[in-house]
């Protein structure tokens, strides 16, 4: 079984990108709340907002859709911050809109076409079908192990 095989079901909290939905696993999921100011972190790549001080708590927050290489951000009153608990390490995550909480069964969960090397699937967990739309199941510990902000030096700066 590879990393791109989705391994279970289970509850995804759903959110949107642009036009398309996402799925991240409603365990990872700490909270979720309105775009805030952050601090911005010199010489952080452009996805890298800043951080926030989430009750003593210091926290990166990235803008997903400029990780991923979507459109440009629009910061609007839909914008939310998803703050997720990964690998021991809190982290917050700017999206469009959230959506909802869905259920999918072994059976609503695909694996991951190949698309060969021009499209880089190694974020994606799997696709989930609903009756009316598809889930892009996001490998939340695999797409921030690949953020720089994980890097040791940029947390000391945050510190």
């Amino acid at each position: 079984m590879t990393s791109s095989t989705p391994s279970a079901a289970g509850e995804y909290l759903t959110f949107t990108l642009g036009a398309e939905h996402y799925g991240v696993d409603i365990l990872k999921v700490q909270e979720i709340r309105g775009y805030d100011a952050v601090t911005r972190l010199p010489d952080a790549p452009d996805y890298i907002k800043g951080v926030i001080n989430l009750r003593g708590t210091i926290v990166p927050v990235i803008d997903l859709r400029l990780k991923l290489r979507l459109a440009e951000a629009r910061y609007d009153s839909f914008t939310v911050m998803i703050v997720l608990n990964v690998e021991d390490r809190v982290v917050g995550i700017v999206v469009d809109g959230v959506s909802d909480v869905v259920p999918l069964g072994e059976d609503q969960v695909r694996a991951t076409p190949e698309f060969g090397a021009t499209v880089d699937t190694k974020f994606i967990a799997g696709i989930g079908t609903l009756e009316d739309r598809m889930l892009i199941l996001l490998d939340i510990e695999t797409l921030l192990d690949s953020a720089d902000f994980v890097d040791a030096a940029v947390l000391d700066v945050a510190a």
